[in-house]
Formats: structure tokens, C-alpha cells, sequence
């Protein structure tokens, strides 16, 4: 999906939110010279251990330690709902990008029946996928999950609301049932088959993340 609309050979290419480099490491595979910025100073440790990646750096989101028009694409893969101001965030990845660059961003969708980063009940926190967190009032909402962000069609295309671009595609994406793949591969076929079908009716509008590629002129 994300090579759809950003062609990775000899594309220079940022990853925020990076962790330990697994996008930056795939991207460099595909002949990409990609960057990776992160918060975390332990992973990206890993990540220049492990990995020899040499093009990982700590910094937030909202204060992008690269000049503006840099880079051919930007990358938010699962990272937008957990930063401080996300729309400062989607601001400094649209400041990077060249003209006729992407940024392309996963972000939680708010209308999946489950919230996958566990919640809160009082004091306690549950881990886990807690069902119908998304769909309570916001004051509720944010009383059960305030560590983490959750999005409408409409939040998250706001973010993108006056900057010098477009969002040419926006759609929803199903789970790839990774951990279920992993201890039962048959079991999660049968769940992409059918969810990834879903993908492609009404229904995907219930999916797990929405996939936004905003363009900048």
C-alpha cells in the first residue's frame, strides 16, 4: 500500500515514530534512503545495534531536526495517536516533504469495534482489546483510553486542514492477524479472507486503521 503511492528506489524517505528502525531497514532493502526519528533512545539504540542503521536520531515529532522540503515521502505508521499534538506532528511531516511528496499515515480508526491499546477502569488498566470504547461519547471515551487517540474520518483528515496539499486517498484497513497467524496460520487465513473482502464494500468504514496519503503541491 505504502509503495502504491511512494516508489522506494532513490526516494528519500522519513519514518516518525520508527522504534527500532523496521520500516527504515525495509525501505533501505528497497533501494530507499530512509531516515527514522523516535523519542525512544533504548530502541533506537537497538535499532543502530541490531540493525546498523546509522540514520535513526531522537527527536519529537512536533520539532523535525531536518530542513524543510527534504524528503520524497514521510511515514506514520501507528504513531499519530500517541504523540503530544498530533496536528503539530502532521504540520512538521508536511514541512519536510518536497513538492509532490506524500505523507502517508495508519492511525486508529474510531468506529473498529475494539479498542487495541487496552484501557482504563478507575486506576486499573486491562490490556488488551476492550470492545466499544470508540464508541462512547468523547468524555467517556477519553475517561477509558486518555493515553491514546482515536480517530474519525473527519478528525483525522482535519489534521491536514490548511496546508498546501491534498489527500488523494483514504480508505480503511482490516487487521493482519499477525499473533493469531503465529500460533494458528489457518485461523487467521480464514479471518483476512473475509475481513480483507470487507475491504471492499461499506463495511470497511468499521475497519481497524485508516490509511491516509495526503500530497503536497
Amino acid at each position: 500500500m505504502i509503495r502504491a503511492y511512494l516508489p522506494m528506489e532513490n526516494a528519500r524517505v522519513l519514518d516518525i515514530g520508527c522504534g527500532i528502525g523496521t520500516y527504515v531497514e525495509k525501505f533501505r532493502a528497497l533501494d530507499a534512503n530512509a531516515f527514522g526519528v523516535d523519542v525512544d533512545a533504548e530502541k533506537l539504540e537497538r535499532g543502530t545495534r541490531e540493525k546498523k542503521l546509522a540514520t535513526l536520531a531522537l527527536s519529537v515529532s512536533e520539532a523535525l531536526p531536518f530542513a524543510n522540503d527534504v524528503f520524497d515521502g514521510v511515514l506514520l505508521h501507528e504513531v499519530i495517536e500517541h504523540v503530544e499534538n498530533d496536528r503539530e506532528t502532521i504540520c512538521q511531516a508536511a514541512r519536510v516533504t518536497k513538492r509532490g511528496g506524500v505523507v502517508i499515515v495508519f492511525a486508529p480508526n474510531r468506529l473498529y469495534p475494539f479498542e487495541t491499546h487496552g484501557a482504563y477502569f478507575g486506576k486499573r488498566y486491562v490490556f488488551g482489546n476492550i470492545p466499544l470504547i470508540g464508541y462512547l461519547p468523547n468524555g467517556l471515551r477519553n475517561k477509558f483510553a486518555p493515553h491514546v487517540r482515536a480517530y474519525r474520518s473527519r478528525d483525522l483528515r482535519a489534521l491536514f486542514e490548511g496546508l498546501d496539499g491534498e489527500i488523494i486517498a483514504h480508505t480503511q484497513v482490516y487487521p493482519g492477524y499477525d499473533k493469531i497467524a503465529a500460533r494458528r496460520k489457518e485461523l487467521a487465513g480464514i479471518f483476512r479472507n473475509v475481513t480483507y473482502t470487507l475491504e471492499n464494500t461499506p463495511l470497511k468504514s468499521f475497519g481497524l486503521s485508516h490509511f491516509v496519503v495526503w500530497r503536497k503541491r
